[in-house]
């Protein structure tokens, strides 16, 4: 059971319009506060968006999931589970990038996930575009490759942008694969659509061996049966969840950058995650929420709402490992 510190502020004790918004308002936990040992779970935002190529905003991103994360209640509507009774979530707060320099961010990103790390914590992150999840994982994946299921409309895996700029919201997963960081036999790519300039990402895929499911071939399966290869391809290794908000059909979630219709609506944006269960994540993020493209939050709102799926199952799956990220086995 959790420590009662660490329960978020009820809707009956205070209005949910009231108070300072925090993720899912659990209390705040700085990397210098002493009651970071306890956490257990830590909801981390990264405001950052030096990575995108098109329209910016997604450095606006985890302010916005924070404010509508205030309507997140204790209990899962659909399996019950009450994540914050079972351990312990806590805000560590905003990892601080520079805005102006691509690398020096992903050092400042990669260090605070090392701390985050070495205190215990699993962690949860609301982006910020794509291309946070590569020094996320240059921390988690720092002893062994992780397995990788993938929500997205893209596969983020291309070669460079603008004739050899390595590091976009278009690239982290190739640069993962190549750094090591993703075993990419334990790769499941969900969702992927669009016009396209080429076939290079879908190349390289077939080569190392990352699973590519397009989003023909999960209209025709259904998500239940999408999610169980994706399940058996990460079997129970350490995996890492990645979620692209635009995953999900614009008329669902306009609020993001790149936008591509003919994707799933927000119930099966929801079932998806929720169908994670059984898989061993040691890691999670949901990116590329952009508050410019939809003021009134509901891709928010969608977004958050996802994040408490992914919760619940990385509560479930803490607690079956009865361990911190460091000792599961690679």
């Amino acid at each position: 059971m959790s420590d009662s510190f660490f329960h978020p502020v009820s809707g009956f004790d205070l209005p949910r319009f009231a108070g300072v918004p925090t993720f899912m308002r659990l209390p705040h936990v700085a990397l210098d506060n002493p009651r970071l040992a306890d956490v257990d779970i830590g909801l981390i935002g990264v405001p950052w968006d030096s990575g995108t190529t098109n329209r910016p905003g997604p450095r606006h991103g985890p302010r916005q999931l924070r404010d509508l994360s205030t309507m997140i209640r204790a209990q899962n509507g659909a399996t019950g589970l009450r994540p914050f009774e079972m351990l312990n979530c806590a805000d560590l707060g905003d990892v601080p990038p520079n805005p102006a320099d691509i690398m020096a961010s992903m050092e400042r990103i990669t260090a605070f996930y090392d701390q985050v790390l070495a205190a215990g914590i699993t962690p949860l992150t609301a982006g910020g575009d794509h291309l946070t999840s590569l020094p996320v994982l240059r921390a988690l994946a720092r002893t062994a490759p992780l397995g990788m299921i993938h929500f997205d409309s893209h596969t983020d895996l291309f070669k460079d942008y603008f004739g050899g700029t390595q590091y976009t919201h278009g690239t982290p997963f190739r640069r993962a694969v190549e750094e090591g960081l993703l075993d990419p036999s334990r790769v499941v790519q969900i969702g992927i659509r669009g016009t396209a300039y080429d076939n290079e990402d879908r190349d390289f895929a077939r080569a190392v061996g990352i699973r590519v499911i397009a989003i023909e071939e999960y209209h025709a399966r259904g998500p239940a049966d999408v999610m169980a290869e994706a399940r058996q391809i990460v079997g129970d290794t350490p995996t890492y969840v990645s979620y692209d908000i635009d995953f999900v059909d614009p008329a669902f979630a306009p609020g993001t950058g790149t936008p591509e219709v003919g994707g799933p609506n927000s119930f099966e944006a929801l079932l998806v995650a929720r169908l994670l269960e059984g898989v061993n994540i040691v890691g999670a993020d949901l990116v590329e929420v952009s508050p410019p493209f939809d003021a009134s939050g509901g891709t928010a709102f969608l977004g958050v709402s996802i994040m408490f799926e992914m919760l619940c199952n990385m509560a479930l799956a803490r607690q079956r490992r009865g361990a911190t990220i460091a000792d599961c086995p690679a």
